[in-house]
């Protein structure tokens, strides 16, 4: 029997271009030059990469691999790991879920013309009403 994981999510292959985007970030996040980076940093980092600001216990996760390991904070290296794990993890559908989440106001698991309308008008409110409606369709 194929699992979860294999059947609906395929796991993401980290490239050599994210790595340089990790390394990129980690470089922004690491304004005193300090050669790691502290939780505040990190949690900045994930923001940056990923689009959303980590919980306090995701925070502590991601620096519990650096404190095991007796550093002051996430070095490049490691932070290059962690991120390529957590990027290899990610569900593709789940940005695409939370959208129709957000716009499913009624909790029903479909949207009608109207939601759809109420959805645009409120995402991008200069749309025309037709591109909305062939969207739609």
């Amino acid at each position: 029997m194929l699992s979860y994981k294999r059947q609906f999510r395929e796991e993401k292959k980290v490239t050599e271009s994210d790595k340089r985007r990790f390394a990129m970030v980690f470089e922004k996040c690491d304004e005193d030059r300090k050669g790691y980076l502290n939780r505040q940093d990190l949690k900045m980092a994930v923001v940056m990469l990923f689009g959303y600001k980590p919980s306090k216990s995701e925070t502590n996760l991601l620096m519990d691999h650096a404190l095991r390991a007796n550093l002051p904070g996430v070095p490049l290296d490691l932070f290059v790991s962690l991120m390529g794990m957590k990027l290899s993890a990610e569900d593709r559908y789940d940005k695409t879920r939370r959208i129709f989440n957000a716009f499913d106001v009624h909790c029903r698991g479909f949207l009608t013309m109207e939601d759809f309308k109420r959805a645009f008008a409120r995402a991008a409110p200069r749309l025309p009403e037709r591109t909305v409606q062939e969207a739609f369709r």
